[in-house]
């Protein structure tokens, strides 16, 4: 049962916020639609909502309000913005310097202060989790290939790195091949460290062409240690695993019930074509081998 009357959808880029409208229609939940300027998919606008500027908090709030929304649930991708080319609204501009104080801890200081901010405004802030059903990762195997021994140990690694990482937030996201570190997720995003790792040598990246080698490598995303996890889980979908395949990885993993996977059987499908495995790793597959 729904924790909320209404539902304001706060839209980044990329897919999830429109699986989430698309959730809201199926389930005919009442939400509204805010489009950050500059940052959304085309397709959202199919969906009840308007446009806003990123630096509009007052008219964010005055909106959301008038639509009768009381929760929010913020989805998709938003990239940091240059804080003195904006141009924000008076609420935000008496904001701003709470905001941008956070912005220099990190990325997670910078999303738990926008959850107090949207609560102290009286709205219930959710998880893309609690507005689609299917969105988390299961355990185990999604599709029909599973991790070898060697890749549970790259994954293994991988976790303890961005574990590690996380502590000083930095990123969600790390590559690790036969025990190396090919790369770490950091300001660029996931989809941008994989396009990095395919564009290092062959014999430094995952694939090698000997068929007995095959593909080799990881990629493991999960939440930072402490992490706000309402806002900004690791997600994956099917531009995730084409961007694996073309890195030359042998599979993609990410946390079970902490990981969201959007459109899960077109992911499965997609990683099965592209002989990779995708995989809800648990605390299990961590242990010593």
């Amino acid at each position: 049962m729904k924790r909320w009357t209404k539902l304001g959808i706060i839209a980044g880029g990329g897919n999830l916020p429109i699986r989430l409208a698309r959730s809201c229609d199926t389930t005919n939940s009442p939400y509204y639609v805010i489009r950050l300027k500059g940052y959304t998919d085309e397709a959202l606008n199919a969906y009840d909502g308007e446009v806003v500027y990123i630096a509009e908090f007052g008219k964010l709030v005055r909106v959301l309000k008038e639509q009768g929304c009381d929760a929010v649930v913020m989805a998709g991708i938003v990239s940091r913005p240059n804080f003195a080319q904006l141009k924000p609204d008076w609420r935000a501009a008496a904001l701003l310097p709470k905001v941008i104080a956070a912005a220099r801890r990190g990325d997670g200081a910078l999303l738990n202060t926008l959850v107090e901010l949207f609560e102290a405004e009286g709205f219930l802030v959710v998880g893309a989790e609690e507005v689609a059903d299917n969105l988390f990762a299961p355990a185990g195997a999604i599709g029909q290939l599973a991790p070898s021994d060697r890749d549970l140990a790259d994954l293994a690694k991988a976790a303890e790195v961005v574990k590690a990482l996380g502590s000083f937030d930095v990123g969600q996201a790390a590559v690790v091949r036969n025990g190396h570190v090919l790369a770490i997720e950091a300001a660029e995003g996931t989809d941008a460290m994989l396009k990095r790792c395919a564009s290092l040598p062959e014999d430094m990246r995952g694939y090698e062409p000997d068929e007995e080698i095959g593909r080799r490598g990881v990629l493991l995303k999960r939440p930072k240690p402490g992490q706000e996890l309402r806002v900004d889980l690791p997600t994956i979908g099917i531009e995730t695993v084409r961007n694996a395949a073309a890195a030359g990885l042998a599979g993609i993993a990410i946390e079970a019930e902490a990981g969201l996977i959007i459109d899960r059987e077109d992911v499965a499908a997609a990683a099965d074509e592209s002989g990779l495995f995708v995989y809800g790793f648990t605390g299990e597959d961590l242990q010593p081998r």
